[in-house]
């Protein structure tokens, strides 16, 4: 097990540390109740401490059922992904980072926002818009956030992006064997969404992550391709060492994003996912969400103005009751 030399946590490679450091985006996976996993995207903005082995993100408090996800079950990975649109320029590393850990959300801190989270996020999304009417309408949207550290237990990295090649390992040991399958739903494990229409969605993003969780438990985060669907589910194809055959519940993320995070576009699922030993599988989809943020940043700050809002008075009416 490679560690820091103060033993605190897991050390990695100036390599992997140019992705940490200026990668725009990252593929989130925390663990459900049931048993499967949800991938979502957030914005790391360059937050770890190398020398004490963490990775952190934020997160906003409107999202409180991720948050209780993550309260209840710690273990989450972030999957370093796509380079384009990168803080300074992109990584010159072709390398998929995969990070695992335990996670620790913190208490809220306004002066860690304003002076440390703040600072470091105009370098990826931009400076902040400034004057009477900005001061006042995003004091909610910098106020929403809360930060989450991740104590790496292991990072697994892979020549490229598409994962394929044998990866390099650092931290705890892979798991020898892989997750047994779980049982069906009760409801069923046939799609529940339709699956030709979530193969069109699918189609049109570039960045696709399938989320399942591991056989020590913290979620395993990979690419996939999106090939023919037909009533019975979505074909995919996947690094094919890292699916373990049979059936589990997996979530999947399909997503588009612009400089500085103007124009997001995600489709998310969660569902059924049956694959076999060569890397093929068939996705049902259970449930569906999704959004498309405008390409127009004056627009989406203003729209991050009213949601924060939203969701401030909702964790304060949620405390209070």
């Amino acid at each position: 097990m490679t560690r820091s030399p103060s033993g605190a946590g897991v050390a990695w490679d100036d390599e992997v540390d140019d992705v940490l450091d200026r990668d725009l985006t990252a593929g989130l996976a925390y663990v459900t109740p049931a048993g499967g996993a949800v991938v979502t995207a957030v914005a790391p903005v360059g937050l770890r401490d190398r020398e004490a082995g963490l990775v952190s993100f934020t997160t906003s408090f409107g999202f409180a059922r991720k948050l209780d996800r993550i309260r209840h079950n710690p273990r989450v990975a972030l999957a370093f992904h796509a380079r384009e649109h990168g803080a300074d320029g992109a990584s010159a590393s072709p390398r998929y980072v995969l990070v695992q850990g335990v996670a620790t959300v913190r208490d809220r801190d306004e002066r860690w926002l304003r002076e440390v989270l703040n600072p470091q996020a105009a370098r990826y999304l931009g400076p902040p818009r400034e004057g009477r009417f900005w001061d006042w309408w995003l004091r909610a949207y910098y106020a929403d956030r809360v930060a989450v550290d991740v104590r790496v237990e292991r990072i697994v990295s892979w020549p490229d992006l598409e994962c394929r090649g044998e990866p390099d390992v650092l931290g705890a040991p892979v798991p020898d064997a892989p997750p047994g399958p779980q049982a069906p739903p009760a409801k069923g494990a046939g799609p529940r969404v339709d699956p030709e229409r979530a193969a069109r969605r699918l189609a049109r993003l570039p960045h696709r992550l399938l989320a399942f969780p591991g056989a020590d438990g913290h979620p395993v985060v990979v690419p996939f391709v999106a090939r023919e669907a037909s009533p019975e589910g979505l074909a995919l194809r996947l690094p094919a060492p890292w699916l373990p055959p049979g059936g589990r519940r997996a979530g999947v993320l399909a997503h588009a994003y612009r400089p500085h995070l103007v124009g997001l576009s995600a489709r998310q699922h969660t569902g059924w996912l049956e694959a076999g030993a060569d890397g093929q599988a068939l996705y049902a989809p259970h449930t569906e969400t999704g959004f498309r943020a405008p390409p127009n940043k004056t627009l989406l700050l203003l729209a991050n103005g009213f949601l924060a809002r939203r969701n401030l008075r909702q964790a304060r009416s949620d405390s209070a009751g």
